[in-house]
């Protein structure tokens, strides 16, 4: 299991670090991480300080997305300086943008919306394009729902005659 750590965690290994007396493989073990987490925290604080740390969540737009691929490539910077230097929290998240753009071009960076789609878009694209009373459209759609309603009451008919000719009614426990 990952083990996350909070912005005072890091600051504190990154000072640790900086004051020259340990080594990172020394505060990895003592943290209980991977050393090259402590390298690209140490990164990190030198591009943008403390604020480094202290990130929410952000949704990044295409063209910022464009932005950092193209800066990778003309300046041939790491995955880990990158990110750095562009306050992403993941360099792996370069990474994915890379391979989508590679693989699916342009329109795989676009953000897309996450989750279920709302019902009330389809609800209200229905009731706008409700046919003129009196026009062929608005016959035909008076005659499915009638015919709707005929099939529906033949089917309750001959359920409640299959229960009345039924002799052998088990009772249910």
């Amino acid at each position: 299991m990952v083990k996350k750590y909070t912005a005072k965690d890091k600051l504190q290994a990154v000072e640790r670090y900086l004051n020259g007396k340990e080594s990172s493989y020394d505060i990895a073990k003592s943290m209980e991480t991977d050393n090259k987490a402590i390298l690209k925290w140490v990164k990190q604080y030198e591009y943008n300080g403390v604020e480094a740390f202290i990130q929410p969540y952000t949704n990044y737009t295409l063209e910022f997305k464009m932005d950092v691929l193209n800066f990778m490539i003309e300046n041939g910077t790491s995955l880990n300086e990158t990110a750095a230097i562009f306050k992403i929290p993941a360099p792996s998240t370069i990474s994915v943008w890379r391979k989508q753009y590679e693989i699916q071009g342009l329109d795989a960076l676009q953000s897309k919306k996450k989750g279920r789609p709302s019902m009330k878009k389809e609800f209200n694209k229905q009731s706008k394009q409700a046919p003129v009373e009196g026009s062929t459209e608005a016959l035909e759609a008076r005659i499915k729902q009638l015919e709707m309603e005929n099939e529906y009451l033949k089917k309750l008919n001959a359920l409640v005659q299959n229960k009345e000719k039924s002799p052998n009614r088990t009772k249910r426990k």
